[in-house]
């Protein structure tokens, strides 16, 4: 079983994954789901009274969190940049057999190049795990901004619930297009994700940042 999970484990996540996604389209999943994270995200706001962006301050650093966590035990980052490294220095070797017409040189290397391919094809599936576990994870915490948003009285005066202050674009609403068809909202998600992200991965010293 343990040895299935460890094969399949990522396709199925995966699955999961985009199943999740579709399921917004059916409105008492994504409902259902939105009202199941409330219990645990909303007191948030309506018990501790946290501003509205503050409480995407809070998720998204979760986000920065767990995301880094399943990076960090899903990655094996030592070996990646082993064959990084094995990598660039193949393809300088490669790249000084075909400038001095080492024919010799150039068979030995092209041997070995497929299994340097086969190690760098790994990588990249490896690289990819995380994405389906973090996707799994993220996507119901949009279904919960999304239900919020949707029961905002957002046609109301701008306040903390409802406004955040950009520079050069001032207060805005959190539910209006801050850039191009970036509504507010998730642009301030993002930016509080990757800067939150960048601090524990340089704190946990994964990806060897």
């Amino acid at each position: 079983m343990l040895d299935l999970m460890k094969q399949y484990g990522t396709y199925i996540a995966f699955i999961l994954a985009f199943g999740l996604m579709m399921a917004y389209a059916v409105d008492w999943v994504r409902i259902g789901i939105a009202d199941t994270i409330d219990i645990f995200i909303g007191p948030l706001s309506d018990t501790f009274g946290l501003p509205f962006f503050a409480v995407i301050l809070f998720l998204s650093g979760l986000t920065g969190l767990y995301s880094s966590l399943i990076q960090k035990y899903t990655i094996d980052y030592e070996k990646m940049q082993e064959v990084q490294a094995k990598m660039k220095d193949f393809q300088m070797k490669y790249r000084e057999a075909q400038l001095s017409g080492d024919e010799k040189a150039i068979k030995k290397l092209e041997v070995k190049r497929d299994a340097m391919m086969k190690d760098q094809l790994e990588m990249s599936k490896q690289q990819f795990t995380p994405m389906a576990y973090i996707i799994l994870v993220t996507v119901p915490i949009f279904f919960w901004f999304l239900h919020r948003f949707h029961t905002m009285d957002v046609d109301c005066l701008l306040t903390t619930d409802t406004a955040i202050v950009f520079p050069f674009a001032g207060v805005i609403g959190l539910h209006e297009m801050a850039i191009w068809i970036i509504p507010a909202w998730i642009l301030w998600y993002m930016i509080c994700s990757l800067t939150v992200s960048q601090v524990i991965r340089k704190a946990l010293n994964i990806g060897g940042i």
